[in-house]
């Protein structure tokens, strides 16, 4: 059996790599498409004679009411079928009184106090993502920072310092200190003579005290340098009592061991680079700003069953969901479809072999996220953390802290799990909600033990039992998208995809509207042109 105390190469080139390595990173996960710059340019001009078109659009998330709103501006005739009772799709916020059924029948109804809410899809917004950000300011959505780096958040692994979590600042500074005075060693060792000038070293040198905290002999210890970034053991204060204490550092082989330091990319990555943002009173307000533009326009409760087409126009028929035994159904010129994969590739639908095999060959992520309602904002009280995220190694993942209502009291709601890919997210989808709640309880007390105490009540939301989604998000792999993606995003016939699956950003709200603006555009060129 592998020494476990010996540290694989892989490894320490990962641990290299997460400060120096994010350029090569980002490449790679543009290549696979999970991170990329918007390319918004500005709104979209539709011009030309529409000739009386009329466009029938398929769901009324993002975007499906992107295509709506831009379409009806541009003088096409638009309806859209909606499978919910409310618009918006993924852009979902659950708050007390709302009740929602996951498949299997297991129904939940909310009781968080007045004011407090989960977002069980997104819940963040890069700077980046210039085309939300735009519709927000159109649309009058109000925004607030979304902090995703808390130095003062934990990090936390089960088999490192007896299971204690340790803040987010005090890793992040041990692991530059401790890695800076490794290469500063190299360096005056003349190791670097090849590679760099003489002048270079010195400068380099320099560059590794400060940026390393480093003392006078380029060492990291204990002293008042490191404790302005790792923290005090004794905070400075006022009057005789007032001298400050440094605290520890950890040592680099209980690092290296520990395997924290793979946390430290969750705010070096792209997607994940400040500022990011969140609307105020939940992400749902963007849906319900949509709504308020083009609410006139859509059909709730409406469960698609078949979608034909032939060389004059699309019929979709479809069944009201609160009175389900009559078929019922509605025509256009032209489809927009942002019904995601997994339900469309269930239904007979008339697109050529390729689309079709594109349809059914893209799986969706698993992901679960757990709301927890607690007594009183004891994360704030008791433990000066206000916002971010504290990571774990336990199957909950992380634990989000809210970005609303600071130093109030009062109770307060935490994202208590979000689980995304791999065994964990699968098997609390395969637990009944109260299970999933119960287990974000037990494993988060490992981070926080006021969670015994303090816990109230939760919600749980697995997207692969959500009915109009069954999965998360589209998961492509590489070879998926270069097999696939082209023939998903082409016009077929009449029809028209949209959505974050048919975007370079899945999962994002961005990936959704500028899959819709992108469709709208190549769609509203045949028309004119015909």
């Amino acid at each position: 059996m592998q020494n476990e105390s010996v540290i694989r190469r892989r490894d320490l080139l990962a641990l290299i790599g997460t400060i120096a390595g994010s350029s090569a990173m980002y490449q790679a996960m543009t290549s696979l498409g999970f991170a990329s710059e918007s390319a918004y340019k500005g709104p979209l001009k539709l011009a030309g004679d529409v000739k009386g078109a009329s466009v029938l659009i398929l769901g009324a998330g993002l975007a499906g009411m992107t295509a709506a709103l831009e379409l009806r501006k541009a003088g096409y005739k638009v309806q859209i079928l909606e499978f919910n009772n409310r618009a918006g799709g993924r852009n979902w916020s659950i708050r007390g009184g709302d009740s929602f059924t996951e498949l299997g029948g297991f129904k939940q109804t909310c009781q968080f106090e007045q004011g407090l809410y989960l977002n069980p899809g997104p819940w963040r917004i890069p700077y980046h993502h210039r085309a939300l950000l735009d519709y927000c300011r159109r649309l009058n959505v109000t925004l607030e920072p979304f902090i995703q780096l808390n130095h003062n958040a934990y990090l936390h692994a089960t088999r490192a310092f007896g299971g204690k979590p340790q803040r987010f600042r005090s890793i992040k500074a041990d692991f530059q200190g401790q890695v800076s005075e490794l290469l500063g060693k190299i360096s005056q060792q003349g190791k670097l003579d090849e590679l760099v000038t003489k002048e270079d070293q010195e400068i380099l040198l320099q560059a590794l005290r400060d940026w390393g905290a480093l003392d006078r002999d380029y060492k990291y210890n204990a002293n008042l340098g490191s404790a302005e970034f790792r923290g005090y053991a004794r905070d400075p204060g006022g009057g005789l009592m007032g001298d400050p204490l440094p605290s520890d550092p950890i040592s680099l082989q209980e690092l290296l061991r520990s395997r924290m330091w793979r946390y430290l990319q969750s705010y070096a990555r792209y997607d994940f680079q400040m500022t990011m943002f969140q609307p105020v009173g939940g992400m749902d307000m963007i849906g319900k700003a949509f709504a308020r533009e083009v609410g006139d326009l859509i059909r709730y409760n409406a469960k698609v069953t078949q979608i034909q087409q032939n060389g004059s126009g699309v019929t979709v028929s479809y069944v009201d969901t609160t009175s389900p035994s009559a078929v019922q159904q509605a025509t256009a010129d032209w489809c927009i479809c942002t019904i995601p994969l997994p339900i469309l590739s269930q239904l007979q639908v008339d697109v050529s072999a390729p689309m079709k095999n594109a349809i059914e060959s893209l799986p969706y992520a698993a992901s679960v996220k757990v709301g927890l309602q607690f007594k009183r904002r004891f994360w704030e009280e008791d433990e000066a953390i206000y916002g971010g995220i504290s990571y774990t190694d336990l199957p909950i993942r992380n634990i989000g802290y809210p970005n609303y209502g600071f130093n109030r009291g009062g109770r307060g709601v935490l994202l208590g799990a979000y689980l995304y890919e791999g065994a964990n997210s699968f098997e609390f989808t395969a637990m009944t909600p109260a299970e999933r709640v119960a287990s974000a309880v037990e494993f988060g007390a490992a981070i926080h033990p006021q969670y015994k105490s303090e816990f109230e009540n939760g919600v749980a939301v697995a997207w692969h039992r959500v009915p109009f989604t069954l999965g998360c998000a589209g998961e492509w792999t590489e070879a998926g998208r270069a097999q696939h993606y082209r023939n998903l995003c082409q016009i077929d016939g009449r029809i028209a995809l949209a959505g974050e699956h048919a975007s370079q950003l899945p999962a994002w709200q961005e990936g959704a509207i500028l899959s819709a603006l992108d469709a709208i555009t190549r769609l509203h060129e045949r028309v004119v042109k015909t």
